[in-house]
């Protein structure tokens, strides 16, 4: 019986998760808490109850077939109890305009994999195959072991999106698996990577050197916030690992934006950074230049 995990999305076609046409599978699931999360609703492993509120007719008809009162109509605003959600989707199905859904479901390594192989054409004429995301794809470890033996073994091209905060241990099991990975650097600096993403950073550098080292190919991914990482500091030290990891397959710098924050109320979580806006071409193109004065050739926009 194969290994089931909570799979919040899968995405084919995908052309921004690894090299090629990919079909990239996301996880539930994760051990940080940024601040600039694009993706809160996979930061818990649990199915959540998932609103839309641009969607919303303010119909009425999910607090009539809701029976643990999560649903209120107020002053022509549509409120949700969240704690009170029991996840049975009556508001899902009654819902007649998708402004409702339960993210996550529950999937066998079968289930996902008959989703991968539908495109599998497609991976042999463009170098593509199936990536793993989330969430942090490696903290359902087991399914995702299972999942990269499977693509292994029907010869499909692997690579796993990770914050790097796994352990060793785990780690190390699971390197002859992964084709590329696509690794992120947050922020510089143990101190800042604990006060922004409530994790330290040694075990992550640790599994970064450990990777390259390895000969697995390694895209770092840097996602820049202003008045955060926007820094001299952490500029450099993003040069540093150039420096030191001269054979890194790439370094995409990624402008922040403030997606994260409507999918936050979606799920009944507080906004974070409002005061600021989608990063600029314009400023994101100053970060490369910047970089690249800075010695680091590799810098691009992700």
């Amino acid at each position: 019986m194969s290994e089931t995990a909570i799979v919040f999305d899968i995405q084919r076609a995908s052309l921004h998760d690894g090299p090629g046409i990919r079909t990239t599978v996301f996880l539930k699931g994760c051990p940080l808490d940024c601040l600039w999360c694009h993706n809160p609703e996979a930061i818990e492993t649990k199915r959540q109850l998932f609103f839309y509120a641009d969607k919303c007719t303010q119909c009425g008809d999910c607090e009539a077939v809701c029976e643990d009162d999560v649903h209120h109509f107020v002053n022509g605003k549509h409120t949700i109890d969240y704690d009170k959600c029991t996840l049975c989707g009556k508001c899902v199905e009654a819902c007649n305009f998708n402004a409702l859904k339960i993210m996550g479901t529950e999937m066998s390594v079968d289930n996902v994999m008959h989703e991968i192989m539908a495109d599998v054409d497609f991976y042999k004429n463009s170098g593509g195959g199936m990536t793993l995301s989330g969430g942090e794809p490696l903290a359902q470890f087991s399914f995702s072991m299972e999942l990269l033996k499977r693509c292994r073994e029907a010869g499909v091209n692997t690579c796993v999106e990770t914050s790097g905060f796994v352990s060793a241990m785990q780690f190390k099991k699971v390197l002859p698996l992964v084709d590329i990975f696509l690794f992120d650097y947050k922020v510089t600096g143990s101190k800042e990577y604990r006060k922004y993403t409530g994790v330290p950073n040694e075990q992550i550098l640790e599994n970064l050197d450990v990777a390259y080292h390895h000969g697995i190919p390694v895209i770092l991914r840097c996602i820049v916030v202003p008045g955060i990482n926007d820094t001299d500091v952490h500029f450099k030290g993003i040069c540093e690992l150039d420096a030191k990891y001269p054979d890194l397959k790439g370094i995409e710098i990624l402008p922040y934006h403030t997606m994260g924050n409507s999918k936050r109320t979606s799920i009944g979580k507080n906004e974070t950074l409002t005061h600021l806006d989608t990063v600029s071409p314009e400023t994101a193109n100053q970060w490369i230049e910047k970089l690249k004065e800075m010695g680091c050739s590799k810098a691009k926009i992700g």
